[in-house]
């Protein structure tokens, strides 16, 4: 009998539980000029030309945005050279040659409590705008957006969830940093004059919950809660989190802010905090990096613009370096693959999975309807991929293809191997 997909493998004992290893001073880094929101861009800066962290190189240019671009680190301009982006395109990037004498910009400079305490949503918003803060689970959405919502907002929710398989680097990062996520809670609590902030975590990880729940004690003033929702996938899909947590159903389409609701990653509340706290946009993060084709899968802690490579490296290397590799930036469900290693850590980019290679050999559909029972938004996957065969653009759009979350669902519990999350991306794209 064909049952709905609720659980998926989950391989992140293979890193959740290591120390995070510090990589904070690579020899280079590099800044992608342009990124999948932002299509053209300026360059402020040329060759030989020294730069401080958090000195403005460039500004990116979106459809409703400009997003500044900021040196990670303190030393001197090389030039640009083209490496694969989160995207799976091949950009420019601007080349730093890191001096790591960790010399700061003169515009990141430490608020007091005083002056924080005065500053308002807009000011915020403001602040977070020019420090170029973005969604850090890997939607890379500008935060300073959400912070200009008209509409009141009653609840915080924090995702902390982290429902793909492999990866654990919001774990690490709420084992090892949770005063810095309650304090960027704070500030936005502040901002949205909210009633109670919430942080979301999966059931099965009780590592989590005491850490949390200890530091929560600390702050007492703060009405933050800690909520233990369920372990299935994709629980951390905002829709599904906000069912669990607050038992309301937003209909798909629907900003949660409509219902009082605004929701943040908890990786995002700490670039909230250091952008607050010290004017600093994001210039670290954590990142994990792992799969059955590296030889010791690991988090880091590195400096955004961090070459992948180097940091498999210090994973001992590959495993079989003579099979073929599938390298997957962020989860294996979500993520996107590419032919090669030379990719960046971004802002947004939370992992990269390194799969030894093997041949799936696609079958004909036999109309199981595995993928309709698993998918969580109620959609027909294999009907919007034949129609997107068909080029059926008004199929695909009555189909509904938009709602597609490309959970990656599909595809997964696919009995014929059938990539059709895939085809979900590729339907909606045609219809864009």
């Amino acid at each position: 009998m064909i049952e709905k997909t609720r659980g998926i493998k989950d391989i992140r004992n293979l890193t959740k539980s290591l120390p995070t290893i510090r990589y904070v001073d690579p020899d280079y880094v590099y800044l992608a000029v342009t990124n999948a929101r932002c299509g053209t861009s300026e360059i402020y800066c040329k060759p030989g030309d020294y730069v401080k962290i958090g000195t403005i190189i460039g500004m990116r240019h979106g459809g409703y945005f400009d997003q500044p671009i900021h040196s990670t680190v303190s030393g001197t301009i090389v030039g640009t050279v083209k490496k694969f982006h989160r995207a799976g395109k091949m950009v420019d990037f601007i080349k730093i040659q890191n001096d790591k004498l960790n010399t700061f910009d003169e515009s990141v400079r430490e608020r007091t409590d005083e002056e924080i305490a005065k500053l308002t949503k807009d000011e915020m918003a403001e602040i977070i705008k020019q420090c170029a803060v973005v969604g850090m689970g890997g939607s890379s959405f500008p935060t300073y957006i959400k912070f200009q919502t008209k509409d009141p907002i009653k609840y915080i929710l924090l995702n902390g969830v982290e429902c793909e398989p492999y990866l654990s680097s919001d774990h690490r990062l709420m084992m090892e940093m949770p005063d810095r996520i309650m304090i960027g809670i704070k500030y936005i609590l502040q901002a949205f004059k909210a009633e109670k902030a919430i942080i979301c975590i999966k059931k099965k990880y009780d590592d989590i919950f005491e850490v949390l729940d200890a530091v929560r004690q600390r702050y007492p003033d703060l009405p933050i809660e800690i909520a233990r929702i369920g372990n299935f996938y994709p629980q951390g899909w905002e829709i599904a989190m906000i069912k669990s947590a607050l038992g309301i159903d937003i209909p798909s389409g629907v900003l949660p802010s409509k219902y009082g609701i605004m929701n943040f990653n908890v990786a995002t509340a700490v670039g909230i905090y250091k952008a607050i706290k010290y004017n600093l946009p994001v210039v670290k993060r954590y990142f994990t990096l792992t799969g059955d084709g590296i030889k010791f899968p690991q988090n880091f802690r590195v400096r955004v613009g961090t070459s992948v490579q180097e940091l498999i490296e210090l994973c001992g290397g590959y495993v079989d370096e003579d099979k073929d590799k599938v390298f997957i930036l962020g989860g294996p469900m979500m993520g996107v693959s590419h032919v090669r290693d030379d990719v960046i850590v971004t802002r947004t980019v939370t992992s990269v999975i390194i799969l030894n290679h093997h041949d799936n050999v696609e079958e004909p559909c036999v109309r199981c309807a595995s993928c309709v029972y698993s998918c969580p938004v109620g959609l027909q996957p294999v009907s919007i991929m034949n129609a997107y065969k068909a080029n059926d653009k008004d199929a695909i759009i009555k189909l509904g293809a938009k709602k597609c979350i490309e959970c990656g669902l599909c595809s997964y519990s696919c009995t014929s191997k059938i990539p059709v999350t895939e085809y979900m991306r590729k339907a909606k794209k045609l219809i864009k």
